[in-house]
């Protein structure tokens, strides 16, 4: 019992060592982008980033106290409506966040195409966005938001966070000119591309249904390959009547490149169906909504 405990501890402390390292590696991709890409070329951003960076333009307050100070209060709304866990890893997320806005330019680009840092800045964006998530934290303002919303309204967390942050982002144009309002959409438009990939990627597996002669054999070797559950299906062929199970398995992408010679050599004739799916725990179906 003592060592089940010591064990189930060790995996904690791992968990959110990983986390923490995560959302720090995140934190500094962010800072990066609104650094050396968004501010240089004065391109704005959506929610509370979005604020710091208007902050900046117009009153020339450091981008590391606006977002600071902002997120800590929306973190404060957090603690009130959503899950303390997360709204912790938020928090270390907006410190480590705020330290890496402090630090002098990293790449000291600039040029005139101003679509460029557009597009960077999206992509190191949502790059960002999807490790601190990937860590279960936040980047805290429109994102402790749009979980409210989602949870209490049933909005999608990628609908509502780009409502919030078009709601920062085209009124800044009267601050940073039209032009640049424009590039701040398309930068969030490139952002949220990228994190609805990350996204999407994770938990993604390969589902796998066979059709087979060789039912028994079939699933002896997947299931000694994968070492893994697999289900069979009842199924009934409408044209012959003839009953005949289904072999349904999860796995992922290495794993089918693995079974497919496995199930051929068995029965070359056997029919196989490979889809995309998304398979996780309940509890983490957040991440990918």
């Amino acid at each position: 019992m003592k060592g089940t405990i010591i064990i189930s501890l060790s995996a904690k402390w791992t968990t959110i060592l990983k986390n923490g390292l995560l959302i720090i590696l995140g934190a500094f991709i962010y800072a990066v982008a609104i650094n050396d890409f968004l501010i240089p070329h004065q391109i704005g951003e959506g929610g509370v980033t979005g604020l710091t960076a208007v902050g900046y333009y117009a009153l020339h307050i450091p981008p590391f106290i606006t977002n600071l100070v902002l997120n800590g209060l929306l973190l404060v709304i957090g603690f009130r409506f959503l899950d303390q866990k997360t709204v912790w890893y938020s928090l270390w997320a907006v410190l480590w966040i705020s330290i890496f806005l402090k630090l002098p330019r990293l790449l000291q680009y600039q040029t005139r195409q101003t679509i460029i840092p557009a597009i960077a800045g999206g992509v190191l964006m949502g790059i960002a966005m999807g490790i601190i998530f990937r860590g279960e934290g936040t980047i805290a303002g429109s994102t402790i938001l749009a979980k409210i919303m989602n949870r209490y309204f049933g909005m999608m967390t990628g609908t509502a966070m780009l409502l919030f942050d078009l709601i920062v982002a085209i009124p800044s144009g009267l601050i940073i000119g039209l032009q640049n309002m424009i590039l701040t959409v398309v930068e969030l438009y490139v952002s949220a591309v990228v994190l609805n990939n990350l996204l999407s990627r994770f938990g993604a597996k390969k589902s796998v249904t066979i059709i087979t002669n060789q039912t028994d054999q079939v699933t002896a070797a997947l299931s000694k390959r994968l070492k893994q559950g697999i289900t069979l299906v009842n199924a009934k062929g409408y044209y012959y009547q003839e009953k005949r199970p289904m072999i349904y398995a999860i796995c992922s992408k290495p794993q089918l490149a693995e079974i497919v010679p496995v199930i051929s050599t068995i029965d070359p004739d056997a029919l196989v169906v490979i889809e995309d799916v998304h398979s996780v725990k309940g509890e983490l179906l957040d991440k990918i909504l």
